[in-house]
């Protein structure tokens, strides 16, 4: 998937139906296919607003990317919190 997702992000005229065959392989059908193709996309363009506005990335993230240890939700009185947020914001 990581190969699929690479050509369609850097070069996305090149895909050919040979390209989504490991997928296809794998059991992925036409709606899983263009799921993948969404996801890809999605990131794609948050990834360039967020470069194009500046963001830069809290050090909460920065430290979970450098250690491997993943983020901890914050918790709302008591309960975990929904979003996908560090427990020190």
């Amino acid at each position: 998937m990581c190969e699929v997702a690479e050509k369609l992000s850097a070069t996305p005229t090149k895909m050919m139906q040979e390209d989504w065959a490991p997928l296809r392989k794998l059991g992925f059908n036409d709606e899983a296919l263009l799921e993948v193709g969404h996801v890809v996309g999605i990131f794609n363009y948050l990834t360039r607003l967020a470069d194009g506005f500046g963001l830069l990335v809290d050090s909460a993230v920065q430290e979970a990317a450098r250690t491997g240890v993943a983020l901890k939700r914050r918790s709302i009185g008591g309960k975990a919190a929904d979003g996908p947020h560090s427990g020190t914001g």
